[in-house]
């Protein structure tokens, strides 16, 4: 069994392990901030400010201002998401606001409503049929 160093210090060298989760059915209203990884599955409104990853389940509905490092996003957003490294748009997502962020994914079925701003030298997957087209973002 590991102590709580130990413990602290294997976490901090896996910044994908999910270290909070809204679960389906909860409210939240406010300002969300951390860091590392966190899973919505309810529903937020108001703000969420973290340079970690967002993962937004398929039952999560969001009703806020996103920036964040990475989205991954599966669920409803209603509101501007700013990603810092990128976002991936995963089928049932709807999202409603525009995006910026250097690199974005999104999967065939998802509802995109809004304007998307790339900027950098990061790289665009569009998914055609379940294959990544990589296309280049130019300033």
């Amino acid at each position: 069994m590991l102590n709580r160093k130990e413990d602290r210090e294997r976490r901090s060298n896996n910044p994908d392990e999910i270290i909070a989760f809204l679960g389906k059915g909860t409210r939240f209203k406010g300002v969300v901030t951390y860091e590392g990884t966190v899973r919505v599955d309810g529903h937020i409104e108001g703000e969420i400010v973290s340079s970690g990853t967002l993962v937004v389940g398929d039952t999560a509905v969001i009703d806020a201002e996103v920036s964040v490092g990475t989205l991954v996003c599966g669920g409803k957003i209603t509101g501007n998401v700013t990603a810092s490294e990128k976002v991936q748009l995963l089928t049932p997502a709807v999202v409603t606001g525009s995006i910026k962020t250097p690199s974005l994914m999104i999967e065939a079925g998802v509802r995109f409503n809004g304007q998307c701003e790339m900027k950098g030298e990061a790289r665009t997957e569009v998914m055609i049929d379940r294959e990544p087209l990589a296309i280049a973002a130019n300033d």
